[in-house]
């Protein structure tokens, strides 16, 4: 599975952001995008899902596995976003959260074996009766990213996944994020404004 991204442009107000940007993520590897703030760095990973607010003008074309997902509905591509703040529904359960992420087409029994292998793969078996309140930093971040993950993605975009974490915690869930990448063997494309975020011998591009 390859992330190919032809000749994007992206402007605000009529102000260009982003001009004739291309680049391919490759499977099981992470491609860094880097530059100051206000650059269009977040609105690129928006473009790639299909969420680029109105308000801005784009064009370019999106290849994934070799099809052209450009003017698909964020649904359908079947991108993952990872946000900094690890977002969970309050008023879920941990497995509730993890269930929510689930592809229809797993059913009953399937569902649950799914969620309990979910808990084991982060190393949080016994969190999925509590509340999102209740969990560490550490905790939800771990459980928002495979709760995505479970969505079962062909592509991966982290947007300053690592940023909101102190830094015991970040150079954990760092590790815990590339391990889970290079298992499921898909492209990610990774926005840092910290270089030292990113895996060794990382593919870059800078704005």
């Amino acid at each position: 599975m390859t992330l190919e991204v032809s000749e994007l442009c992206l402007s605000l107000a009529g102000k260009p952001l982003v001009q004739k940007l291309s680049f391919v993520a490759k499977p099981g590897q992470v491609l860094g995008i880097m530059g100051p703030s206000g650059c269009g760095k977040s609105s690129i990973l928006d473009f790639l899902c299909g969420t680029l607010s109105s308000s801005f003008s784009s064009s370019g074309q999106i290849l994934l596995d070799g099809k052209d997902i450009s003017s698909l509905q964020a649904y359908q591509r079947r991108v993952g976003l990872q946000l900094q703040d690890h977002l969970l529904f309050p008023h879920l359960t941990v497995t509730e959260n993890l269930k929510f992420g689930l592809p229809v087409s797993y059913k009953g029994k399937s569902r649950e074996e799914k969620v309990q292998k979910a808990l084991l793969d982060c190393q949080l078996p016994d969190i999925g009766h509590k509340n999102p309140a209740t969990l560490s930093g550490g905790q939800r971040a771990r459980i928002s990213l495979m709760r995505t993950l479970l969505s079962e993605p062909r592509a991966l975009l982290l947007d300053e996944p690592f940023s909101k974490l102190d830094p015991e915690l970040r150079g954990q869930f760092r590790r815990f994020v590339f391990e889970q990448v290079k298992g499921l063997d898909i492209p990610v494309v990774m926005v840092t404004h910290d270089q030292g975020d990113l895996p060794d011998n990382v593919q870059m591009v800078v704005l």
